[in-house]
């Protein structure tokens, strides 16, 4: 049976998003994209009443209308990857990727998207400059850059040699801090690619991926 598109609420340049339409790339789930402009928007909020983006819209399951990119990450493959290309069926496998999949997206601020948001923030759009809030997002994505470094030390993905969606989900905020704040990164002595080997080897083959470059249009 065909599966009809899986509608994705989007935003052009939000990487929350994303994570989605690689992972729907790399299972080959047809899916349309819906630009949002204002997620606050009285019309959104009915699909997301927390008001941000991605959401979905699978029509396959009834409309099962689900948000958090984390949630939705985990319906696709769950629902979608019967095969286990970028999944796992080892309980233990499974319960190492919720672990990694929550440091990713943690909101916290300890872990990996929080962080890199809010220095995307105080560097770009924040209407003061704050040299302190600037400084301290700068050293907590080196930090995290180490952590995934040490994680990474003898392995190509978090899983070892298995490529799941969760190393795929932590390609859209690299993306952002490396295109975005790369320079200053560098000029605070922060360069992955010269002090986490295995952190930049691994974002490199993530890069690789014929659905990372669909999505980037690389």
């Amino acid at each position: 049976m065909s599966l009809q598109p899986v509608t994705v609420y989007n935003h052009a340049s939000g990487p929350n998003p994303k994570k989605l339409n690689i992972i729907l790339e790399e299972l080959n789930i047809p899916y349309k994209l819906i630009d949002i402009a204002n997620p606050k928007d009285e019309e959104f909020r009915k699909i997301n009443p927390n008001g941000r983006l991605p959401a979905i819209v699978d029509p396959n399951n009834n409309n099962l209308t689900l948000w958090e990119s984390g949630a939705i990450a985990e319906y696709l493959v769950e629902t979608y990857d019967k095969d286990n290309k970028i999944n796992v069926s080892a309980p233990a496998d499974k319960w190492h990727l919720k672990q990694f999949l929550h440091f990713q997206m943690s909101g916290q601020l300890k872990n990996q998207g929080p962080y890199y948001g809010q220095g995307v923030w105080f560097h770009k759009f924040h209407s003061e400059e704050v040299p302190s809030a600037r400084q301290r997002y700068l050293e907590q994505i080196d930090r995290v850059w180490s952590v995934l470094d040490d994680l990474l030390k003898g392995k190509q993905y978090l899983l070892g040699d298995k490529l799941t969606y969760v190393d795929l989900c932590f390609v859209p905020w690299e993306w952002v801090v490396l295109n975005f704040l790369g320079t200053e990164l560098k000029a605070a002595g922060f360069d992955a690619e010269k002090k986490y080997p295995n952190y930049w080897a691994w974002y490199q083959h993530l890069l690789a991926r014929p659905s990372v470059k669909k999505v980037y249009g690389l």
